[in-house]
């Protein structure tokens, strides 16, 4: 069904489990070679388009990949504020956008995989949050706070790092400054699903960065689920939340922004209610999750070309950051600025970015949070709409994964602008947005399998 249409059709493939079980379900139905599309990054901790060529070349189909550089994102950053009209900072964004554009220069619709980690439990930190949560019950409750305190000391780190340089390196941690402080959060949890919370959120006291406000109640303190198996309750909380307002707001938002028809068929409700009847050991077993997509894919794609460390669609924002971004990042974070604006404290942020730029902490998640706000406000601070008011109140909402404003993730609201302080000195506006290359789309380094792909047309 969710295969018919007028248009031409065809699909997202990284190489994962989800996306090829999808690919590998279409090309069977095919008489016709499926169209699939893929985006690499030089960094190879992030491409995942020899996977997802693998996966093509096996299956028979006619794929197309698409290599994005810094230089491809500084291009597109001006444009981010307008195609999702939010401060939304999930910067797997970039590639969206990036996949979405390549995919439409072949095809009108196109079949995504997403929804497969919440129905079948496939993200890491299910099973990670629930092993933490089995320890802290080891730890009595009055040495939780004398512990968190002790592991946010920068002492605490500096000897840690300092014992273990002795050991091999097989067995020493990296980045324990950022680690332990994310550990002694944890510590200092009254239920599971503040502990949750804690796990996907970027900023975990947001009103320490937002001036003259407070966190609303979240579905995590609203919503209390009962299931017998603790991965159940996160797969709930991300299919109310992180699903609808990350996953499902950066597709919807990248595909119109180019004209193109995504589908997930994933999120059929016959397959949903499916999903939730299954037991969890149905789902997960020694440590090996989505079973049920597995025994599937496994019919079409053999084990080795899918099987592997799952990666996301991640970007490398940090090392982006501290190079061919780092002066656009520069002016949006000037101090003079932020001071005027009156939404963010300029001294914690100031000090959360030099201590990234220095290599001391890794922020960079929390930094583009930020980044996107800046930007966001940069291009609506004069808009009648967005017109600053004297009304002293916090945020209800922003979707995507971790939105400035609110600088939590995983909000289920609706964006509603209410400033938090004094209207804003005017005179700080800057011509930031740069002349786009013609078209919607960018024409980054393409590599196809068989023809050229065509130029897309212009408007």
């Amino acid at each position: 069904m969710r295969m018919e249409a007028d248009v031409p059709l065809g699909a997202f493939l990284s190489g994962g489990v989800d996306s090829s079980t999808i690919v590998a379900l279409m090309q069977e139905q095919s008489s016709r070679k499926v169209r699939t599309f893929s985006i690499g990054f030089a960094e190879d901790a992030f491409n995942e388009a020899n996977f997802a060529r693998a996966v093509a070349k096996h299956l028979g189909t006619d794929h197309t990949e698409l290599s994005v550089s810094a230089r491809d994102a500084l291009d597109l950053i001006p444009r981010l504020p307008e195609i999702w009209d939010e401060p939304f900072s999930d910067s797997s964004q970039l590639p969206t956008y990036f996949l979405c554009c390549l995919t439409r220069r072949s095809v009108t619709v196109s079949l995504s995989g997403d929804g497969g980690d919440e129905l079948f439990a496939g993200y890491d930190r299910y099973a990670i949050t629930a092993r933490i949560w089995r320890l802290l019950a080891l730890l009595p409750r009055p040495l939780r706070r004398p512990t968190a305190a002790v592991l946010r000391s920068p002492r605490a780190a500096a000897f840690l790092q300092g014992t273990l340089a002795i050991l091999p390196r097989t067995l020493q941690t990296e980045h324990l400054a950022d680690r332990l402080p994310k550990l002694a959060e944890l510590l200092d949890v009254d239920s599971f699903g503040d502990l949750y919370r804690r796990m996907i959120s970027h900023w975990n006291e947001p009103d320490r960065i937002v001036l003259n406000s407070s966190e609303p109640r979240t579905v995590f303190a609203e919503s209390s689920p009962t299931f017998d198996d603790p991965r159940q309750d996160m797969m709930y909380w991300d299919t109310l939340t992180y699903l609808p307002d990350d996953i499902l707001t950066k597709l919807d938002r990248a595909s119109m922004a180019v004209s193109l028809e995504a589908r997930v068929p994933f999120l059929d409700h016959r397959l949903v209610e499916y999903s939730w009847r299954l037991p969890m050991h149905a789902k997960v077993r020694a440590r090996r999750t989505k079973l049920p997509l597995r025994q599937i894919l496994y019919r079409y794609v053999p084990p080795q070309l899918v099987d592997r460390p799952k990666m996301g669609f991640g970007v490398p924002i940090h090392q982006w950051l501290t190079g061919p971004l780092r002066e656009w990042a520069d002016s949006l974070l000037n101090v003079r600025r932020m001071y005027e604006d009156g939404f963010l404290d300029p001294a914690r942020v100031l000090s959360a970015w030099e201590e990234f730029k220095s290599g001391k902490r890794r922020w960079h998640a929390q930094i583009w949070d930020i980044l996107m706000f800046q930007a966001w406000w940069e291009r609506n601070r004069e808009s009648p709409v967005a017109a600053p008011t004297k009304t002293i109140r916090a945020w209800p909402g922003v979707r995507g994964a971790q939105p400035a404003l609110r600088l939590a993730c995983l909000r289920d609201a609706d964006p509603v602008f209410h400033p938090v302080d004094e209207a804003p000195a005017a005179a700080m506006r800057r011509a930031q947005e740069q002349a786009l290359r013609g078209g919607d789309c960018h024409r980054p380094r393409t590599r196809r399998t068989g023809r050229t792909a065509p130029r897309a047309p212009r408007r």
